[in-house]
C-alpha cells in the first residue's frame, strides 16, 4: 500500500502568460486531512482541477497513488472523489437518479449500484428525501447530494473544494462532521478553503497558499510557530503575518 497518496512537482498553470498556480510542490501522505488555505484567486480550485485531470497543466508533474496521472488516468480517477465548488447535480432528476447516474459513471452497475446509491444517500442523510427532485432542495441539501455523488464508488481520495459555500450553519456542520468520518474510515481528504475555522476543526495539515504560490504548509502548532507566535495565536493571525490580508474580508 501507497504512503504517499499524493506528490506534485513544479506544478504550474497559465493563463494568457499568467500563472494562476505557480511552481507548487506538494505531499500529503495516506490518512491525512489535508487542508488547502487561502483566499478567492489564490489557485486552490485550479489546482484541484489539474489534481483531478480536468485542466491540464502548463507545467508540472502530478503522481497519484505512486503513479504518474498523465499515464495512468483512467484507473487513478476511479480511486478519486471530487466534490466541486460548483454543484454538478441535476435538478431535473431525483436524489435517488442524481446518485445513480454519477457512480454509474465508475462502472458500478445492477445490484452493486443500487446498494452504493442506497449507501450514499443514507451517508448523507438524504434516504428519505430520495424520490424528490434535486431543484426543490435547500442549498444545505443540495451540498449534501452532490457528496453522495462522489462517494458511492467509495474512493481512496476525497477532495472537496469548498463545499460549505452559501449554506447554513447546521448543514455546514454536518458535512465537517461527513469528513471526519470517512478520514476515520479510511479514506484521505483534501479539503480547500477560505474559512479559518473549517480548516482548523478538520484538517490535520494546512497548506497556506496565496498568489498561486503555496507560501507555507505545517500543522496548525507549526504554522504558529513559524511566525514567531505561541498557542493563544489563532491561525488567521498566522495568515495575516504571511500574506498581509485578512481572509474573512474577503468575501465568496
Amino acid at each position: 500500500m501507497e504512503d504517499m497518496i499524493l506528490k506534485t512537482t513544479g506544478l504550474t498553470k497559465k493563463y494568457n502568460n499568467k500563472a494562476v498556480v505557480d511552481d507548487l510542490s506538494l505531499e500529503i501522505k495516506r490518512g491525512e486531512v489535508f487542508g488547502l488555505l487561502g483566499p478567492n484567486g489564490a489557485g486552490k480550485s485550479t489546482t484541484m482541477n489539474m489534481i483531478c485531470s480536468l485542466v491540464r497543466p502548463t507545467a508540472g508533474d502530478v503522481e497519484l497513488f505512486g503513479k504518474e496521472l498523465r499515464r495512468n488516468k483512467r484507473d487513478i480517477i476511479r480511486r478519486i472523489g471530487y466534490i466541486p465548488q460548483e454543484l454538478a447535480i441535476h435538478g431535473n432528476l431525483r436524489a435517488w437518479e442524481n446518485a445513480e447516474l454519477f457512480i454509474s459513471l465508475y462502472g458500478i452497475k445492477g445490484d452493486k449500484l443500487k446498494a452504493a446509491v442506497d449507501t450514499s444517500l443514507e451517508y448523507v442523510g438524504l434516504s428519505e428525501r430520495r424520490t424528490e427532485f434535486a431543484r426543490n432542495f435547500s442549498g444545505g441539501m443540495k451540498r449534501r447530494l452532490n457528496i453522495a455523488c462522489a462517494i458511492g464508488h467509495d474512493p481512496e481520495l476525497l477532495i472537496f473544494d469548498e463545499p460549505t459555500v452559501g449554506i447554513d450553519p447546521q448543514s455546514r456542520n454536518f458535512i465537517l462532521e461527513k469528513i471526519k468520518e470517512s478520514n476515520k474510515k479510511g479514506a484521505t481528504v483534501i479539503y480547500t478553503s477560505h474559512y479559518m475555522e473549517e480548516v482548523e476543526a478538520v484538517c490535520t495539515r494546512i497548506g497556506i497558499m496565496d498568489n498561486g504560490k503555496m507560501i507555507a504548509c505545517g500543522t496548525s502548532a507549526e504554522l504558529k510557530k513559524m511566525v514567531g507566535g505561541n498557542e493563544d495565536i489563532t491561525l488567521e493571525e498566522v495568515f495575516l503575518t504571511l500574506t498581509g490580508k485578512k481572509l474573512r474580508d474577503i468575501g465568496d
